[in-house]
């Protein structure tokens, strides 16, 4: 059985090792969360950090044993990018990775990262942490959820095509990018190429603006007010210029010409 649910801080040791299993490349210079990094994660945004547990249940000599044992992780904060599809960098939107950019009055859920186990790929896992990401954005009414992915194997084809011709033959089947098709097949859709994005080997430290909108999105409170104070302030407009057309006798029809 596989469980998702929020990180708390006794699976931390557990996270981190998965981090070094998931991203062995990454690893090797050091470019997975320390623990004080996710500690700040919970402390900051608790709701927003998600895992997969994996729950074995066996029975030895009438005796139910439960071994659990976390498969996947992803992180996540809420910002506001201004305007909407702003160029940035992983250590900005993150706060250095620290999470200090989170702004709960923001309208975007930003993926900052998310893992799965290499013994539990292609099960469906990655998908389910997604799921929750999605279902956060609708509970928390955020328009929309935003990450920045890695071109996985972009430095195989660096001499010969641009990133942005490398996400396009990605799109397109004629390059297999793991990373890239699994976000499309979520939902998402390119937006455009972040350079000098994060520190990666393999995606030269590109990576491709990724976006998905929540089709339930009802726009925050001020929004709306802003809307209806114009749609106010348009009646108020069409109202007063009927009174002054009649005081001045002009006829409604033609007033509507000047």
């Amino acid at each position: 059985m596989i469980v998702i649910r929020n990180i708390t801080k006794q699976d931390i040791h557990e996270i981190i090792n998965l981090q070094k299993k998931s991203f062995e490349d990454m690893a090797e210079y050091g470019m997975i969360w320390p623990s004080f990094y996710l500690k700040s994660h919970i402390d900051i945004f608790p709701e927003g950090q998600f895992c997969a547990e994996i729950v074995y249940i066996n029975d030895g000599r009438n005796k139910m044993k439960h071994k659990k044992m976390i498969v996947g992780s992803a992180s996540s904060l809420i910002v506001t990018l201004k305007p909407p599809y702003a160029e940035h960098t992983w250590y900005d939107i993150t706060g250095s990775g620290m999470f200090l950019t989170h702004n709960t009055h923001g309208d975007s859920l930003y993926g900052a990262d998310i893992s799965t186990h290499p013994q539990f790929q292609r099960k469906g896992i990655a998908s389910m942490l997604y799921d929750a990401r999605k279902a956060l954005a609708k509970k928390l009414n955020l328009r929309r959820i935003i990450a920045g992915g890695r071109l996985y194997y972009y430095y195989k084809y660096a001499d010969k095509i641009s990133p942005l011709e490398y996400v396009n033959k990605s799109i397109a089947g004629e390059i297999k990018d793991p990373v890239l098709s699994f976000q499309l097949k979520n939902g998402f859709r390119f937006i455009k190429i972040l350079p000098n994005y994060l520190y990666d080997k393999k995606s030269l430290n590109y990576a491709a603006f990724i976006e998905l909108l929540n089709s339930n999105y009802k726009g925050k409170k001020d929004e709306n007010e802003l809307n209806n104070n114009i749609i106010k302030a348009q009646i108020l407009d069409s109202n007063l210029s009927l009174y002054i057309n009649k005081i001045n006798g002009i006829p409604h029809n033609v007033s509507n010409l000047i």
